[in-house]
């Protein structure tokens, strides 16, 4: 068995996979349902192939594990997710699960014995999409799930989270804080594959990169600005505008981040959601309701606070200026993911022993690996070249750009992981 035959398997599986998550004109992976599970099958599939055992935890979490020679030493566990955003691509996860099989498969059939056990995960609902919650899998997985995360609701089912995990097989009450569920024993190590979400890959002409760091975030999925409804004639001072008010938030975070830019603090903010109420605006009423959803995000734990503070600052200045009151809701966060030093070096080496050519690479993006480094567990961070960004149906991956990611986990545990 060759890396080629590696890669003709895994073009079928992704094959598979964009047919299981078909919804023109992208791709739809729920969490927690029907086609997350016909992926999850997928991988089970591979598992008996290749003679692995095969067990789930209480958040339905999967894992695929080659037993090792020494079944007391500390486990190497690599993986990703199968959820996609709606009507995104086929890549976003599903790549660093595919990259991890075809790695351990090319190492089986070199006939190659583990000292340890080497584990797959696939980690449910790595989408905040679904449940206003990203990572909730690998959360749940370490124990660092929200306590109010089973309540959470995904809008398009009105389901609870609990409700949904138990659909699919798994114990909700088994879950909760500070309760690891992932396979019994030590992690050495918690290694994944993700495409690169911007185009610095392409930039560079490069297939790889060896990940620095996983940023944090502080999300508000629901921020509302109440204002006053007004016909309008309204003269500018008499308004309470929560449109306008908006909209300051929205360019006063984009000074914001000019300015951090500029002093070279990498950070970023998304606002996704952005919209007056549609049961009531029209275009002869000021309007009183806005509602928006922002992601505030920086790679050093201290920065991130820092940023929040700002935050509230811009948000009490737009209302005093704007006459209007402004309730942020809900928050969540997610840590910042260091990746371990001696793993990036060590990833590095095993790219160029066998000719791949890497650099080193902040990710834009949160990855289930940013819990493992946040759990204290040495974490590595392969990103993979991918053209026209992630998260939309025009995701794009070189196979080849797969299969280094593949040959650089099998290098890398032909030296680190022999019996």
């Amino acid at each position: 068995m060759t890396l080629a035959d590696e890669q003709a398997r895994t073009a079928a599986l992704l094959d598979r996979l964009a047919a299981i998550g078909a919804d023109p004109p992208g791709i739809t992976r729920h969490a927690f349902d029907e086609r997350e599970n016909a992926a999850h099958a997928l991988a089970i599939a591979e598992a008996a192939r290749l003679g692995f055992e095969v067990t789930r935890d209480a958040a339905t979490n999967l894992y695929l594990t080659w037993p090792g020679t020494d079944r007391a030493a500390p486990r190497i566990l690599l993986g990703s997710h199968f959820d996609s955003v709606r009507h995104g691509g086929n890549f976003d996860g599903a790549a660093g699960v595919l990259a991890a099989l075809a790695a351990v498969s090319t190492l089986r059939a070199e006939g190659f014995a583990p000292r340890a056990d080497i584990t797959i995960a696939a980690f449910r609902c790595e989408e905040a999409v679904w449940f206003g919650l990203g990572l909730i899998g690998s959360r749940a997985a370490l124990g660092m799930l929200p306590p109010d995360a089973l309540d959470r609701r995904r809008a398009d089912t009105g389901l609870t989270l609990a409700e949904h995990i138990a659909r699919c097989g798994g114990d909700p009450a088994a879950i909760a804080p500070g309760r690891r569920l992932s396979p019994a024993g030590p992690i050495r190590c918690f290694l994944e594959a993700h495409i690169e979400q911007a185009p610095s890959l392409i930039e560079a002409g490069l297939p790889l990169a060896i990940c620095t760091g996983i940023p944090g975030n502080i999300r508000h999925a629901a921020i509302r600005i109440t204002g006053e409804h007004a016909h309008v004639g309204l003269p500018r001072r008499f308004r309470h505008d929560a449109a306008l008010a908006g909209a300051d938030l929205f360019t006063a975070l984009d000074a914001l981040w000019t300015g951090e830019e500029a002093a070279g603090r990498a950070m970023a903010f998304t606002i996704g959601r952005f919209h007056t109420d549609t049961t009531k605006h029209e275009i002869t009423v000021v309007a009183g309701d806005f509602t928006l959803s922002l992601d505030l995000r920086a790679y050093d734990a201290t920065h991130l606070a820092a940023l929040e503070q700002r935050l509230h600052a811009i948000v009490a200045e737009v209302a005093t200026r704007r006459g209007v009151t402004i309730d942020l809701g809900p928050r969540n966060a997610a840590p910042v993911g260091p990746c371990d030093p001696a793993l990036q070096a060590s990833l590095a080496a095993a790219a160029s022993r066998i000719g791949i050519t890497t650099m080193p690479l902040g990710s834009p993006a949160s990855h289930d690996a940013a819990n493992f480094a946040a759990a204290g567990i040495p974490t590595g961070l392969l990103l993979i070249r991918n053209a026209n960004g992630s998260h939309n149906p025009r995701e794009a991956v070189d196979p080849a750009d797969l299969m280094a990611a593949a040959a650089t986990f099998a290098e890398w545990l032909r030296a680190e992981a022999a019996a």
